[in-house]
């Protein structure tokens, strides 16, 4: 038997300011909303890869303190992303540079909860 197929993935993040999160998704990270179910927003990344942002007084879990998720996003220019983010005023938690062990080129940011976002390209 094979295995089924898979069309998408959405990764979910849980909110205490839902509207403030799905400004920042939509307006300074610039993804589309495809699904705005009130209480959950989601948001084409690229592709089928999506991110759910959730009113966590409503969703599955409740947003807690200490987030040990990352959303990381490839991209083709780590410089011209790390450059559009600084002029929408982001700070970000680091600068671009190349990672040679592990072949990538990133910089760090954190969304308006504290979720790291990294901004990566694989060379």
């Amino acid at each position: 038997m094979s295995v089924p197929e898979v069309e998408g993935l959405i990764t979910f993040l849980y909110y205490d300011d839902l509207e403030e999160a799905a400004r920042f998704y939509e307006d300074v990270m610039g993804f589309e909303k495809t699904v705005d179910q009130g209480w959950a927003k989601i948001y084409r990344v690229a592709g089928e890869a999506h991110v759910g942002l959730v009113d966590g007084s409503r969703g599955y879990h409740r947003p807690s303190p200490s987030k040990p998720v990352m959303i990381t996003v490839v991209v083709d220019d780590v410089d011209a992303w790390f450059r559009y983010l600084k002029g929408k005023g982001v700070k970000t938690l680091s600068e671009p540079r190349d990672h040679d062990e592990i072949g990538i080129r990133a910089f760090l940011l954190e969304d308006p909860e504290g979720y790291v976002i990294e901004i990566q390209k694989f060379y």
